[in-house]
């Protein structure tokens, strides 16, 4: 094996291990290691940049824009009391709905911030109306992969898999849900 490719190797594994060891967020350990190859000449950084995908990096940083907006206008809190008015107190009913809010807006979403977003709203209907969450988190969990599956921009591995990576809109996906992972 020639030098270089035994220190790309060896900065592999370095990185790896970081990330394994857990001292230091892997984020911070998968930079340092793009950070050595760069450094001592494996990859050019011209070659470094043609690997980052802005469309996806800038897509994302959009949609937290949009998710803190959202919840700071009380959006979210708005379609949990919504759907819990249309379930008429019965509990099949709540996990019905709260699991189709969950996968429409995973939809949109990725499934991390839908579940975080809905998760202590349905909490507190279920203390309220007296009845074991369980059950609903776990549908809550399922509709939210569901939902993110269901588009190109309902998570990221999906932005990041696109058929189309030159379409930063996504709108194929939009128009055709479904067609998604």
């Amino acid at each position: 094996m020639e030098t270089v490719a035994l220190i790309a190797v060896a900065v592999f594994l370095f990185t790896y291990a970081l990330i394994v060891d857990e001292r230091i967020h892997r984020a911070v350990a998968a930079m340092m290691g793009a950070a050595i190859v760069v450094f001592i000449g494996i990859v050019p950084w011209e070659a470094l940049l043609e690997h980052v995908d802005f469309g996806t990096i800038f897509l994302l940083l959009g949609m937290m824009i949009i998710v803190n907006t959202a919840r700071g206008s009380g959006l979210f809190e708005y379609i949990a009391i919504q759907t819990a008015k249309l379930a008429k107190g019965s509990p099949i009913r709540v996990l019905i709905l709260f699991a189709l809010v969950t996968a429409v807006v995973s939809a949109f979403l990725d499934n991390v911030t839908t579940v975080l977003l809905l998760t202590p709203m349905l909490l507190y209907i279920a203390k309220v109306m007296k009845i074991n969450p369980i059950p609903f988190l776990v549908t809550e969990i399922f509709a939210s992969n569901v939902g993110g599956a269901a588009t190109l921009i309902g998570d990221p591995p999906n932005i990041m898999i696109r058929p189309d990576r030159r379409d930063p809109a996504h709108l194929p996906a939009v128009r055709r849900p479904g067609d998604g992972a």
